[in-house]
């Protein structure tokens, strides 16, 4: 079944990202995905920009397609030009891609200023006014192409706020929802009770929330993220636990199926963020029997 169709159907759904290789790591990638087959409903490959590496994002999702795995497009809006779009999401349908998931280049920046507030904010004007010419049969210069692409398009939000959501946040959630977002993808979820305050506050949209979960594996990583992501992102008592852990990975995968637990209540399914490790997924899966 379909993303989309699943999303539309109020399936739980369980994504993943999945990191473009490097090089020729091509059949390393089949092993790992090969582990989760059946059991993950999208893979999500992300625009590496990484200085001296060459990452083939399109080319993943080719791969995930010939295997037949559903792949998300994840993209960024904020540096690009309508023309940079145009030519990413053409390029993205003849592939065979049909999600894509859109961020800016300000995705997890920390601080108090405006570009905070607005955490996820995709450039909905960019983005959408290209994707309806596309959808209409040609280009933003009004010359016909030989399809007309659709997409199910995932936009992030920001989930920390709990009930404190800001009203921009709100208005942009809004103009998304309006302009046809299919589903909202959250920053990372930790706390339970934050979240649950964060979606009564935006129930009224009736739009799918997918929560962002990390893989957090170690002490070191929590206190990494929380230095170099965003401060406080990852809480005390989950690296409390891990550093005492005798069994890092074991106690990992409880602090992982706890949340998603809890999360089967509150939203439509969960994001695995494995940080290098997705070759270990498909342990997180057989603890939640999924």
């Amino acid at each position: 079944m379909k993303l989309e169709e699943s999303l539309k159907n109020k399936r739980f759904v369980v994504t993943s990202e999945i990191q473009p290789p490097i090089g020729t790591g091509v059949q390393e990638l089949s092993r790992n995905i090969e582990k989760i087959r059946g059991r993950i409903d999208a893979l999500t490959v992300p625009e590496l920009k990484i200085e001296g590496l060459v990452t083939d994002t399109l080319g993943t999702c080719r791969v995930l397609k010939e295997q037949k795995f559903e792949p998300i497009l994840q993209t960024t809006c904020r540096e690009k030009s309508r023309i940079d779009i145009q030519e990413h999401l053409i390029r993205a349908a003849e592939t065979g891609i049909e999600n894509i998931l859109a961020f800016t280049e300000d995705y997890r920046i920390t601080g108090d200023s405006l570009q905070e507030i607005m955490f996820f904010h995709v450039d909905s004007g960019k983005l959408f006014s290209v994707l309806e010419s596309l959808q209409e049969g040609h280009d933003i210069s009004g010359k016909e192409i030989p399809f007309k692409p659709k997409f199910c398009i995932g936009s992030g939000i920001d989930s920390s706020w709990g009930k404190k959501v800001p009203d921009l946040e709100l208005k942009e959630m809004e103009e998304l929802a309006k302009l046809g977002t299919r589903y909202f993808l959250t920053t990372p979820v930790f706390d339970l009770d934050s979240f649950n305050q964060f979606m009564k506050r935006i129930e009224p949209m009736r739009i799918p929330v997918i929560a962002e979960i990390i893989l957090v594996r170690s002490a070191e990583m929590g206190l990494f993220l929380n230095k170099h992501v965003k401060p406080g992102m990852v809480p005390n008592h989950i690296i409390e636990k891990l550093a005492k852990a005798p069994d890092k990975e074991k106690a990992s995968i409880e602090i992982v199926s706890n949340l998603v637990k809890g999360l089967k209540d509150l939203c439509q399914g969960v994001h695995f963020i494995p940080i290098g490790a997705e070759d270990r997924i498909s342990k997180y899966l057989d603890a939640l029997k999924l």
